[in-house]
């Protein structure tokens, strides 16, 4: 299954931004924690190189994802040139203010009055930029919803005398490359829900959970501790059996126990889980020929 998304406000944004560049010190892109590589968006990159501007990778929600894959994340970031990254969780008190100081180090020479810190905030949608914004400003003034696409528009706050930072549209890209990427961004709801088919998704969800976290899927709907030889669908079905979910006439609602799946790994309830790594990045086969390149080192 491919999902791609590119609304039309996305592209007039992409030059908005290109534009905007060359007015900031450092590019923050903002990823989910959980599957850093695919939220990791191409365009950032090719938009920060071109003006050869350094990276903070702020990889969020690093409360929800495993504790044992984030520092293999933080380590494959902070092996790029020009790049840091860093493992927070926007909804912490405090967190935030690690941002401005990773940039700071970035950017040395703009640290005062006179040559103040300009910093670009960007980030796939619904990826938790605008609450990172917020907490910056310690008040509610980026819109903030559960939903992909809320930002629409640039908006630059004056964070102090020496710290400017600028918000940006949660980005898409025009073609995700690996199906898999597309599938990951679904599950974690950075995609327009009418991209794609939510079961088809949900069934994506549950064979990733069963190779990696099939203890945590026990855990919460009663599945065997080993997977007990369950495929995807199988997942899905038991959920709707622990749930109690019935369609008029008694069969199985496969469709509201694949939304419960998602809805509980977006909120965190399953517990804390990485749907990738490094290593599993790696090993996955390369995307068909024709359909893209690698990823950029």
């Amino acid at each position: 299954m491919s999902i791609n998304w590119f609304p039309g406000h996305m592209a007039i944004a992409v030059d908005k931004i290109k534009k905007a560049m060359a007015d900031h010190d450092v590019v923050i892109e903002v990823l989910d924690a959980r599957c850093p590589m695919a939220s990791s968006n191409p365009l950032v990159e090719s938009l920060r190189m071109a003006r050869q501007r350094p990276c903070l990778k702020v990889l969020n929600k690093a409360d929800v994802a495993d504790a044992q894959a984030t520092p293999q994340w933080i380590s494959h970031f902070n092996a790029r040139k020009n790049t840091q990254a860093i493992a927070l969780s926007a909804k912490k008190p405090g967190d935030a203010q690690k941002i401005i100081a990773a940039a700071r180090k970035l950017a040395p020479h703009r640290n005062e009055n006179l040559k103040p810190l300009r910093m670009l905030i960007m980030g796939v949608p619904n990826v938790g930029k605008s609450t990172l914004v917020n907490a910056l400003l310690k008040q509610r003034r980026a819109k903030v919803g559960d939903e992909p696409a809320i930002t629409k528009a640039l908006a630059r706050y004056e964070l102090s005398p020496t710290v400017s930072l600028t918000d940006t549209p949660g980005l898409m890209w025009p073609k995700i490359e690996h199906p898999d990427d597309g599938l990951m961004l679904a599950v974690s709801h950075s995609i327009g829900i009418n991209a794609y088919i939510e079961s088809e998704v949900a069934i994506f969800l549950a064979e990733v959970l069963l190779s990696r976290y099939p203890e945590l899927l026990a855990a919460r709907y009663g599945t065997p501790a080993d997977g007990g030889g369950l495929d995807g669908v199988g997942v899905i079905e038991a959920v709707a059996a622990r749930r109690g979910f019935r369609v008029k006439g008694g069969g199985t609602d496969f469709d509201k126990a694949a939304v419960t799946l998602l809805n509980d790994y977006r909120s965190g309830a399953l517990g804390r889980i990485s749907l990738e790594t490094p290593a599993s990045r790696t090993a996955r086969p390369a995307p068909a020929a024709g359909t893209g390149t690698a990823d950029p080192d």
